[in-house]
């Protein structure tokens, strides 16, 4: 770090080019600091960082990552704590880390490798102009960063570490309690599932807030290694229907279901939440473009006698880009649908008898989803968890009926089959030949450039939008993003794939293989700038991925 300070001084006022010199390694007691880029200019991406030092000689033991599931919990952890004590050193105007928010997820910001652990960040070098900032860069890589690996490791809280860990150990439990009993998704009792508002993730907590708990016909206790015996509500595999009136927190629980393929930090309200982690949120996506999924199963020849056997289209309706959302969804290996009717094509969902009277069955291209959910249970082994505010036939295909009043759960099922036997039985419109084509698709390397001018150009803009070369990929209705950092692992991914593999005769499966065999070390294998630290990468699930 003498070094270093020599060298700032030496290039104090000189053109920002003169950074570069500073790149290299630099020691302070047992932490070195890495500087792996240096930003062109003062305007351009911050500079990358990482400070490391040998795993054994800090407080650390290795019973608290050596399990999968505890190196994501450590990994998070140690970034939440180093993001706080940047922010208590009043470093975050220049020194940065890819914070996690709610959920725990594996990142590319602190890893574990070859014994050392690194921290990785970015820095802005300072400037006036484009003249270089001694001073400031002495105080911000010589003072500040020392003190925030002092305040976040040396002088960590292990009991607090101790109890994430122990979170993450209940986490990975209940999952495994889920998957044993046969069940799609567990909700602990006390759960909160309110946010805040409805662009944040924290939980609403106010005295009039209810916390959820489970109808006692659904109940089930998951025996976990550290919380004991917790009572919840377990929804088991089938076609599960949410009912209630508007407002009640149908939406709501839907959407706490979805988040629940991710484990979610202490206080979030949601830590208790395990969904099958391969559930797909579906909905109508007007607009979408579509290329040659066989939507069969939903939709027959369309006028002109236009097959979709091998759908393709620029402009998707809603009710074609619904069904293509479910067939894209089992071809990448759901067990588990998520749909909302708010959110769906009205004439996708149902069909009532006066509608199928007075337009002919012939006429009517469109196999309602209610046609559909039994089959795909029954046959395909996908089962569907279902809000509906307005649609009383699903009382009839429904498993399990769970009614929301004022966000107070309630088992209706024996009533909603009471009610549904006492009127008039709905005629499916199915056709009588159900078979669909199980083809795999072959991504084509040509519909894919990352070129823009010279180089290779791939990003993302929040969780909603891939900037892929030339092209913009609009994520914004693929709702189980939760991360930017997710969004950017997308991009680098499909960089990856398209100009590793993609080759025409690669099924999307089996290139969703080949990206999991090439980051069993990291997510981090994918980034362009691996060997320049990519800290700002988050795992996105295989789904997202497909779906991008």
């Amino acid at each position: 770090m003498k070094q270093l300070t020599s060298i700032l001084h030496r290039i104090d006022h000189k053109g920002y080019k003169a950074y570069h010199d500073i790149k290299g390694a630099h020691t302070f007691g047992k932490y070195t600091l890495h500087i792996d880029h240096v930003q062109a200019d003062p305007y351009a991406s911050p500079s990358r960082i990482r400070v490391s030092a040998p795993v054994d000689k800090l407080s650390f033991t290795k019973d608290m990552y050596t399990d999968h599931w505890r190196y994501i919990g450590f990994t998070d952890y140690l970034a939440r704590v180093v993001n706080r004590m940047i922010q208590k050193h009043q470093a975050n105007k220049g020194i940065f880390i890819d914070a996690p928010s709610q959920e725990i997820l594996e990142r590319s910001a602190v890893v574990i490798h070859k014994g050392q652990l690194e921290v990785r960040l970015s820095v802005q070098l300072p400037a006036r102009g484009r003249s270089i900032l001694a001073k400031e860069a002495i105080q911000r890589l010589t003072v500040q960063l020392p003190k925030i690996m002092q305040s976040a490791v040396d002088d960590m809280d292990i009991d607090q570490l101790h109890e994430h860990l122990r979170l993450c150990d209940d986490q990975h439990a209940l999952r495994q309690f889920v998957a044993k009993e046969d069940g799609l998704v567990f909700i602990r009792d006390g759960a909160i599932l309110p946010r805040l508002s409805g662009i944040s993730k924290q939980p609403l907590q106010s005295d009039h807030t209810k916390r959820f708990m489970s109808p006692k016909e659904l109940e089930a206790y998951a025996n976990l290694p550290h919380a004991g015996n917790v009572r919840g509500m377990l929804i088991k595999r089938g076609v599960t229907v949410i009912v209630g009136g508007g407002y009640h927190g149908k939406s709501t629980l839907l959407e706490a279901i979805e988040q629940g393929v991710y484990n979610h930090i202490a206080g979030d309200g949601r830590e208790y939440i395990a969904t099958d982690d391969t559930a797909m949120k579906i909905r109508a996506e007007d607009g979408r473009s579509v290329s040659g999924v066989d939507i069969g199963m939903f939709i027959g020849n369309l006028p002109n006698d236009k097959s979709t056997r091998s759908f393709s289209t620029t402009n998707a309706s809603g009710s074609t880009s619904q069904a293509t959302n479910i067939i894209e969804a089992r071809e990448v290996g759901t067990t588990l649908l998520l749909i909302d009717e708010d959110t769906s094509a009205t004439n996708f969902m149902i069909r009532d008898q006066r509608m199928q009277q007075l337009v002919a069955k012939e006429k009517e291209p469109i196999t309602p989803f209610i046609d559909r959910v039994r089959y795909l249970y029954e046959e395909e082994g996908i089962s569907t968890i279902v809000v509906v505010g307005g649609s009383g036939d699903y009382l009839e295909v429904a498993d399990t009926v769970i009614m929301l009043d004022e966000y107070e759960v309630t088992d209706v099922t024996d009533r909603a089959k009471q009610i549904a036997s006492e009127g008039t039985t709905r005629q499916a419109v199915m056709p009588d030949d159900v078979t669909h084509s199980t083809k795999k698709r072959m991504p084509k390397k040509a519909g894919w450039n990352a070129q823009k001018g010279k180089k290779e150009k791939v990003g993302a803009k929040g969780t909603d939008t891939i900037l892929f070369g030339r092209e913009t990929i609009d994520l914004s209705n693929v709702e189980q993003i939760v991360d930017d950092s997710q969004t950017r692992a997308i991009a680098e991914i499909l960089r990856v794939l398209t100009k590793h593999h993609m080759d025409g005769n690669t099924s999307i499966n089996e290139l969703l293989e080949r990206y999991e065999q090439a980051t069993t070390a990291g997510i981090e294998q994918v980034s362009s700038f691996y060997g320049q630290h990519p800290g700002d990468l988050a795992r996105p699930r295989k789904m997202e991925i497909a779906a991008a």
